[in-house]
Order: structure tokens, then sequence, then C-alpha cells
């Protein structure tokens, strides 16, 4: 069994940064990859970053230059260091993490329980 703990959402003014932090913890046996999605009011979930097991990753393309995805492969612990951050970026933010765990014999994925980002001035 995984669990996914997120934090480090909240409020800040444009321009602003925020780092978001997601841990995952139980019977890893796998990590492929690891990913930040977001969501806000009345939208479809987006996909913003994705870091894999070997350290490639990729980005939406409006957050590129904005945003890094980390990740500290051993904790197996995410981040999503935000910067200039801008008002359309509000939205609840997921972190999803792919991989094979103990106790399931197919791979499959879990997802946090979301954490709210709120830019405004």
């Amino acid at each position: 069994q995984v669990q996914l703990v997120e934090s480090g959402g909240g409020s800040v003014q444009p321009g602003g940064s925020l780092t978001l932090s997601c841990a995952a913890s139980g019977s890893i046996v796998i990590l492929d990859s690891m990913a930040w999605f977001r969501q806000a009011p009345g939208k479809q979930r987006e996909l913003v970053a994705v870091i894999t097991n070997g350290g490639s990753t990729n980005y939406a393309d409006f957050v590129k230059g904005r945003f890094t995805i980390l990740r500290d492969k051993f904790r197996h612990t995410v981040f999503l260091q935000m910067t200039r951050l801008k008002p359309e970026d509000t939205a609840v933010y997921y972190c999803n993490v792919e991989g094979v765990f103990g106790g399931e014999s197919d791979p499959s994925d879990y997802w946090g329980q979301g954490t709210q980002v709120t830019v405004s001035s």
C-alpha cells in the first residue's frame, strides 16, 4: 500500500513563489515516474510536469521557464518549485506516482490528496 502526502500549497501574490512537496511512502518497489497535475475550477485536470525514474523531465508549455520539477529518489519525494506565479496558475495541484508497488502484481498509479495554490493580489 502506498500513501502520497502533499504539502506546500497556499496563497501568494502574482510574481511570488511556492514549492510543493509530495512524499510517497509504503511498499514501493519501482517508481517509473512522478508528476504534477493541476485542476482549476470549471476546467479539466492538466499535466504540469513529469520526471521519470531516469531523471528526464517534461513540462507543459505554460510553465516552462517558471516551474521546476525535482525529486529525491531515495526518499520517494517529488517537488514542484514554482516561480513567477500568475493568477492563472490558481488551481488544486495533485501529485501522481506511477510504478510497481508491494502487494500488487501490475503497474499502477496513485494520487495525492491535492493542495490548493491561489495566486491573487
